[in-house]
């Protein structure tokens, strides 16, 4: 049966209470005095009740409450920088000096710490974002000779400085950007379009990393630029088709001019060489001429030589010396005998390699020693020997 029925226990109050037709929670006020006056024996506050050691017992407590907020006031002020960061203290709001890594102790309250990260790499797009087309209000760029380009630009950067990069500037990756944006105008503006499309992106990169650098150290902004990367350097979009033509163009034209000089160092060479060898050989003809003639010169000379003092014996030996010359190259004669109306034939290559007989035979014919009927039988045996050999 509930309490508050009727015929129930109508004195029992589930509070705690035992008031006779009291039903409601108990009273607040009654609380708060319960929760006072146990506080107030815990520091002494006894109402009057306990004396002097309830006194001590009150003082006690106090400096043990004190003991212990100490202790946890100063074990709150310890705090560890990790490595990679550095710890930057600030003394009611004003900036006290920068810790390194390791374990460090502040006076809450009175100090604050701010950590800031120097290790980690981070990175700004320039003319473009990830995830997302290029933005012509950044990508868009003027150079010297009054062209358009397309220049996207992404740039890694890491801070040097904390105390600098906390309080100098008031959004540092925003003034990065600016500055970066501001440099790489700069810089395309002092360079060719063809310059900054073909050859010069490495320069471009390098001196626009230098004047970032150069700015950001000056604005003391604590950032330090590790590198800038040419994304892409293009046309503007509108152009890009007539801009391709105009590339492809150019390389048909180094490639035509590639072929040419390719040619040309090939047939060039071989000319040259073949009129060396023509020169080289015109020189040896023109010596072995003038050798043969200054040997044929020489030659007749001792020959008139010879001829004034024995004319007679000259003409013989010239005339031996030419017809052994003419015969050297003959291997067949014909020889018309003084006296006799016949014509011999005489094989010689046969005969010479027939024998020392039919030699001397020849030899007595052609020199008209013998009789007429010793020649006719020399001829005969000749003509038989001949034909011997023949049939053989």
């Amino acid at each position: 049966m509930a309490w508050n029925e009727p015929g129930g226990s109508g004195n029992k109050d589930p509070w705690g209470g035992n008031k006779n037709n009291e039903q409601g929670p108990p009273d607040l006020d009654e609380v708060v005095k319960k929760l006072q006056e146990k506080f107030g024996g815990l520091f002494g506050g006894g109402g009057g009740r306990g004396g002097a050691g309830s006194g001590k017992a009150g003082s006690l407590g106090v400096g043990l409450i004190a003991a212990v907020a100490i202790a946890v006031w100063a074990i709150s002020g310890v705090y560890i920088v990790e490595e990679g960061t550095r710890g930057v203290v600030l003394t009611f709001g004003k900036y006290t000096e920068t810790t390194q890594p390791g374990p460090h102790w502040y006076p809450r309250g009175i100090q604050t710490v701010e950590t800031v990260d120097i290790a980690n790499i981070r990175g700004i797009n320039i003319g473009f974002r990830s995830g997302s087309s290029s933005v012509g209000r950044e990508s868009l760029m003027l150079t010297q000779d009054e062209n358009i380009v397309d220049v996207k630009l992404a740039v890694q950067y890491k801070v040097k400085s904390a105390s600098d990069y906390l309080f100098n500037v008031k959004d540092p990756e925003t003034t990065l950007r600016q500055v970066v944006e501001s440099a790489i105008r700069e810089t395309v503006g002092q360079s060719d379009m063809d310059f900054i499309l073909k050859e010069g992106r490495a320069d471009v990169t390098q001196k626009t990393q230098q004047q970032v650098q150069e700015i950001l150290d000056r604005y003391k902004t604590g950032l330090q630029v590790t590198t800038v990367n040419l994304q892409d350097a293009q046309p503007p979009e509108q152009v890009q088709d007539a801009f391709a033509d105009a590339v492809k163009a150019q390389g048909d034209q180094a490639r035509v001019i590639n072929e040419a000089e390719a040619y040309s160092n090939d047939i060039i060479p071989r000319a040259r060489g073949k009129a060396a060898r023509q020169v080289a050989e015109a020189s040896a003809y023109k010596e072995q001429v003038i050798a043969e003639a200054t040997g044929e010169t020489s030659r007749f000379s001792q020959v008139l030589k010879e001829y004034k003092k024995a004319p007679k014996v000259t003409r013989k030996r010239l005339y031996l010396e030419a017809v052994e010359s003419v015969m050297s190259n003959s291997s067949k004669v014909l020889v018309d005998v003084k006296g006799s109306g016949n014509l011999l034939y005489l094989p010689l290559d046969k005969m010479i390699s027939g024998g020392s007989s039919d030699s001397s035979s020849v030899r007595r014919i052609l020199q008209g020693g013998d009789s007429s009927a010793t020649r006719q039988k020399a001829e005969q045996r000749l003509r038989d020997n001949v034909r011997g050999r023949g049939v053989r």
